[in-house]
C-alpha cells in the first residue's frame, strides 16, 4: 500500500503542491459554508424560539404583540449572525491563502517574521480606515445600537437597515436607494426602531377661530385614532395638546403629540392629519394659507407667514439683492 502511494506521489510530481492547493481552497469553502448553514441555523432557531413563546408566526406580528425586548433579541441574533458569517469568511479565506502560499513556497512562513514590520506599516498607513471599520461595526452590534430592519438616521443616509457587514452597513432609503456605509465613518445613529416614537402634529390656527375649541376637535380626532382597534396597538399612550408652539401674524400653533410604538411614528401622523382635516372640515374650521414654514431646533415649527406676508417678504428680499448688486 505504501508501495502504491509513494508511486503515485512520484507520477504527481510538480503537480503534488497544486494539488494540495485545491485541496485547501476546497476545504475552505466546503468549512466556510457548513459554518454558514450552523450559524444560519441558530440564529433561526432563537428566532423561533421568541416567536414561539409570544405565540406569534411572523416578525410583523411579533413587533405588534410583544414586549419591544423581544423584538430587539430577533433584531439583534440576526445582525450578530450577518456579522458572524462575514467574519467566518474573512477568516477562512485569510488561513486558506496563508496555507495555500506556504505550500507553494515552503520559506513563505520562516520569512513571515521577517515580512511583520512591512505588514504593520501597512496597516498603519493603508488598512487603519479597514481597521477602523472592523472594530466600530463590532462595537456597534455589541452596543445595539441598531440591527436588520431598524429605520435609523445615519447622517449620510436615512432609511431601512438591510444588512449589517464587518466593514459596511447598508441602509436602503425612502426612495428604494441602497446606501453602503462603511462603519469607521458612521459617527452617530439616530435609531426610530428602539423604545418609542412620538408623533407631532404642528396646526396653524387661525386667531379668527376659537381655540379652544380647535383644540378639543384635534383631540377628539386623535382619541378618536387611539380607539380604533386597527389603530390602538400602534399607540401606546393618550394623546395629548401640548398646547402653543409660537405665534405669528396669521395664526398660532398648536402641538398635538402621540407616543407611539417604534417605527409606527410616519403612519400615526399621517392618519392625524387625515382624521383632523376630516373634523375641521365637519366643523366649518378653516386653515389659514401656508406658503413658508421656517424650522428651527428641536421645537420644530418656530414661524409661519401668510400668503401675503411671504410674497411681499419675497419682493423685499429681491429688492434688497439687486440694491447690494449695484
Amino acid at each position: 500500500m505504501q508501495q502504491i502511494w509513494d508511486d503515485f506521489t512520484e507520477f504527481l510530481g510538480p503537480l503534488l503542491p497544486l494539488v494540495e492547493v485545491v485541496a485547501i481552497l476546497a476545504g475552505a469553502w466546503v468549512l466556510n459554508r457548513i459554518l454558514k448553514v450552523v450559524i444560519r441555523r441558530s440564529v433561526d432557531r432563537i428566532v423561533h424560539n421568541v416567536k414561539r413563546k409570544r405565540g406569534v408566526d411572523d416578525t410583523q406580528m411579533l413587533a405588534l404583540r410583544s414586549p419591544l425586548e423581544s423584538v430587539r433579541t430577533v433584531q439583534r441574533t440576526r445582525t450578530i449572525g450577518q456579522v458572524l458569517t462575514n467574519v467566518a469568511s474573512v477568516t477562512l479565506f485569510i488561513i486558506a491563502v496563508l496555507w495555500s502560499v506556504a505550500v507553494i513556497n515552503p520559506n513563505f512562513l520562516a520569512s513571515l517574521t521577517l515580512l511583520s514590520a512591512a505588514i504593520g506599516a501597512g496597516l498603519g498607513f493603508g488598512a487603519q480606515k479597514i481597521v477602523g471599520d472592523v472594530l466600530n461595526g463590532t462595537f456597534m452590534v455589541i452596543e445595539d445600537q441598531l440591527g436588520v430592519g431598524d429605520e435609523v438616521d445615519m447622517e449620510y443616509a436615512t432609511g431601512i437597515v438591510e444588512a449589517v457587514g464587518v466593514r459596511v452597513t447598508q441602509v436602503r432609503d425612502v426612495h428604494g436607494q441602497l446606501w453602503y456605509i462603511r462603519n469607521g465613518e458612521i459617527q452617530r445613529v439616530g435609531n426610530n426602531s428602539q423604545g418609542w416614537n412620538r408623533a407631532i402634529i404642528d396646526l396653524a390656527i387661525p386667531y379668527t377661530v376659537d381655540r379652544d375649541h380647535a383644540k378639543r376637535v384635534m383631540l377628539e380626532a386623535a382619541r378618536g385614532l387611539a380607539d380604533d382597534p386597527g389603530w390602538m396597538e400602534k399607540v401606546l399612550e393618550e394623546p395629548t395638546i401640548w398646547g402653543l408652539q409660537t405665534l405669528s401674524a396669521e395664526a398660532v400653533i398648536v402641538r398635538l403629540v402621540v407616543k407611539t410604538m417604534p417605527g409606527e411614528r410616519w403612519s400615526v401622523e399621517r392618519e392625524l392629519r387625515a382624521r383632523i382635516q376630516d373634523a375641521f372640515k365637519a366643523d366649518a374650521i378653516s386653515l389659514p394659507p401656508m406658503n413658508t414654514v421656517v424650522f428651527n431646533g428641536p421645537n420644530g415649527m418656530r414661524l409661519t407667514k401668510g400668503e401675503g406676508v411671504a410674497d411681499r417678504q419675497s419682493q423685499q428680499r429681491l429688492a434688497d439683492e439687486g440694491g447690494a448688486e449695484a
